[in-house]
């Protein structure tokens, strides 16, 4: 299957991502918001059982070009997401 390409935005949605594609997935989209000088994000994971979101938080604390990161405010999804602030190159 070949690749779909999308524009980058400060939005992704993780909803139909399977938790084992999260490092890549956010290691490719992380690297192509810095290129698009594009650094605060929001990451919709849900919220569920809270397996997607650990696995988010999980890979946010350790991924290089993650400077923080904090739970949204409600009116930006609450507990079912994440706001990423990256690191400026």
């Amino acid at each position: 299957m070949k690749p779909v390409k999308l524009p980058i935005a400060d939005m992704l949605d993780l909803h139909t991502f399977n938790p084992r594609e999260l490092t890549d997935l956010l290691d490719d989209y992380f690297i192509a918001c810095v290129e698009a000088e594009i650094y605060s994000v929001r990451l919709i994971h849900g919220k569920g059982k809270g397996i997607l979101g650990s696995r988010v938080r999980g890979i946010l604390r350790q991924h290089p070009l993650v400077h923080s990161y904090a739970p949204a405010p409600p009116d930006a999804g609450g507990w079912g997401a994440v706001l990423v602030e990256l690191k400026r190159q």
